[in-house]
């Protein structure tokens, strides 16, 4: 096993990733900004360094300082967690360049799944199903225009470059085509360094579902079992389930086949996600994405199949064989508790004064912040995620309901009203609803 991990991330995944290493007798260092100095994952490292400011630029994203950082702590390994440099194949070169081992997949599949359309293309060869669309990057609106033609209005118009929600709109005529072809790619240059545009079809009514992938150390894939992220604001991720209620066992088995072909297809190594678009009235599955990285919801893989999905990826990394639990009789929910408006979702960050956890057979909590710490502007909104599991679903959402009245949080905003709201929405208690819930509930249109 690895004997020293560097963890190079912050908030509620640097502290999941210690505390399996912790368990696994693994030296951990933490890097942080400045202003996360306080914040718990930091004080439960075993050794911490500051490498920059708050502006992720010059810290959270500065290769050098992070290097840096695993050189003066005798760093054997590093573990990007998500986001951040977590899918950026130059730095997975340069970390093993550098004689550190990478805890993810090889610079080479991040950087096959990290284009889009270079992506859609290779498993599109590798039988995996792809949703119709350009095969070439769109360079100009005109050419935006000739593939919306062939593939039908309303299309997707999206960043090739892109990943996690960003850089996509919908357009439903040539005059929306030419309007969001412009913004998506302005967007995708300055936030990607990559204007590349994809246009694919759009389905108006679709569920979001995503398997686990892992590329062991023998070189073999294998697929653990799905989750449902339908329920999403501004095609971000609020809430996921594992199973998913859309699935059947006949759907399932041929997604996780094609999960496999995929990961197959590009060589891959450690934990990954293949995430995919369902149409609920025909069954078909489109590949979406694959992240090459760990997801936020992996926890509810974990509890669905009784492992430690971090202590997967390390046993990887090192060359050792990893135990695939099985499927068990079990259903989790995980709600994703943010810093945001409960109503528009706009960012609410602030010094958090109460923090009162739920507890409970059945209820995982895994938290950046404690109270007395400040959420701040500088990085992404997650506080918390709150996951629930039992036997059934139904049991389940009641556990969930009660667990967000348990959970108490004073200072910055947070969506808890928000998930108590939806545990008692009748399309989500049922089961049968989509994408497009969130908007319905904005909207008043159930």
């Amino acid at each position: 096993m690895i004997e020293s991990l560097l963890v190079a991330n912050r908030g509620e995944i640097a502290r999941r990733i210690i505390r399996t290493a912790r368990r696994l007798g693994v030296r951990t260092i933490a890097v942080h900004s400045d202003v996360d100095a306080d914040l718990p994952f930091v004080r439960e490292a075993d050794e911490a360094v500051g490498i920059g400011p708050a502006n992720p630029a010059e810290s959270y994203r500065n290769t050098e300082a992070i290097l840096a950082a695993a050189k003066s702590t005798g760093a054997q390994a590093v573990h990007p967690g998500y986001g951040f440099l977590s899918e950026n194949a130059d730095f997975a070169r340069t970390v093993a360049s550098n004689g550190l081992v990478w805890v993810g997949p090889g610079a080479d599949a991040i950087t096959a799944m990290g284009d889009k359309i270079n992506a859609r293309n290779l498993m599109a060869a590798a039988g995996v199903p792809v949703a119709p669309g350009s095969p070439d990057p769109a360079g100009s609106a005109e050419a935006a225009l000739a593939a919306a033609e062939k593939v039908g209005f309303p299309v997707m118009v999206k960043a090739s470059a892109g990943g996690g929600g960003m850089g996509m709109a919908v357009a439903e005529d040539a005059d929306g085509l030419v309007r969001e072809y412009e913004k998506v790619r302005v967007f995708a240059e300055r936030m990607f360094g990559d204007g590349g545009v994809l246009i694919e079809r759009y389905f108006p009514r679709v569920r979001h579902v995503e398997v686990q992938i892992l590329g062991l150390a023998d070189g073999r894939v294998v697929a653990l079992s799905e989750r449902e992220c339908s329920v999403q604001r501004r095609n971000q991720k609020l809430v996921e389930e594992a199973p998913s209620p859309a699935v059947t066992p006949e759907l399932r088995e041929r997604m996780l086949d094609a999960a496999v072909r995929a990961g197959e297809a590009v060589g891959y190594r450690n934990a990954g996600t293949v995430e995919c678009l369902l149409d609920p009235a025909t069954g078909e599955f489109f590949f979406l994405e694959m992240n090459t990285r760990l997801q936020v919801e992996h926890p509810i893989t974990e509890l669905i199949h009784g492992m430690d999905l971090v202590e997967a990826q390390l046993r990887i990394a090192a060359g050792q064989e990893v135990k695939i639990g099985s499927v068990q009789s079990r259903h989790a929910i995980e709600l994703r508790i943010n810093a945001e408006d409960p109503k528009r979702f706009f960012p609410g960050p602030g010094k958090i004064t109460t923090w009162v956890e739920p507890e409970g057979e059945g209820i995982r909590v895994d938290s950046g912040y404690a109270e007395g710490t400040t959420v701040s502007q500088n990085y992404d909104s997650l506080m918390a995620k709150l996951i629930v599991f039992g036997s059934n679903r139904d049991e389940v959402l009641q556990k969930a309901r009660i667990a967000v009245d348990a959970f108490k949080i004073v200072g910055p905003k947070n969506n808890l009203p928000f998930f108590a709201e939806l545990l008692e929405n009748p399309e989500f208690r049922s089961g049968d609803y989509d994408t497009g819930i969130v908007a319905r509930m904005r909207n008043g249109r159930m």
